[in-house]
């Protein structure tokens, strides 16, 4: 079962028989909205980029995985790859987590999303994020709606936190501008 999730909200990755999810994946899809002109409407291309920050209990920025880095340097985390132009249905770009092998010293992965094209938010429809259980034939456990009109060019998703001996994930959908991920470091430092 989903749960549509709101900013701050936060949901556990335990499973209601009480392990824990070993992986997981995190789907970004998106649409552009067509452009209205004297001939009808065309579609436009938007290039949104998913990416996962793998971070310390210090805060500090241990690896990445983004369209220029397809899996973390360990291999607990692989992204799928780059889809230019939100085209197709579901999802377009994932990032795979096997959660039993992220590193002890990795505390907050956050996941981000950016337009590379430097489109802002109001002419993207139909965004989302969620996280799939991979353990258990692609079970939604979490959605969260990224649409809305908003001269940003970038969000903060989401992050997952250990959490004792599992992990919870909080929706965050924090507002930011930048073309990939290292534009967003600075506004990620509240967030850990």
């Amino acid at each position: 079962m989903s749960v549509s999730l709101t900013k701050g909200q936060k949901v556990s990755l335990t499973k209601n028989n009480g392990g824990s999810l070993s992986k997981v994946r995190m789907g970004l899809g998106w649409d552009a909205v067509r452009k209205r002109g004297l001939f009808g409407s065309r579609a436009q291309s938007i290039d949104l980029d998913a990416s996962a920050l793998l971070f310390d209990s210090s805060g500090s920025l241990v690896d990445q995985v983004w369209f220029r880095q397809l899996r973390s340097t360990d291999g607990s985390v692989q992204h799928t790859g780059d889809n230019r132009t939100g085209a197709g249905e579901g999802d377009d770009e994932s990032i795979r987590v096997d959660l039993t092998q992220v590193p002890p010293r990795v505390s907050t992965l956050v996941f981000t999303v950016n337009s590379f094209t430097g489109q802002d938010f109001s002419q993207i429809e139909n965004a989302f994020c969620r996280l799939i259980d991979e353990t258990s034939g692609d079970a939604e456990i979490a959605r969260y709606d990224l649409s809305g009109s908003g001269s940003h060019t970038a969000q903060i998703m989401a992050k997952l936190s250990r959490d004792g001996t599992g992990w919870t994930m909080t929706a965050l959908g924090i507002p930011a501008s930048g073309r990939t991920f290292h534009d967003l470091l600075p506004a990620l430092a509240g967030q850990l």
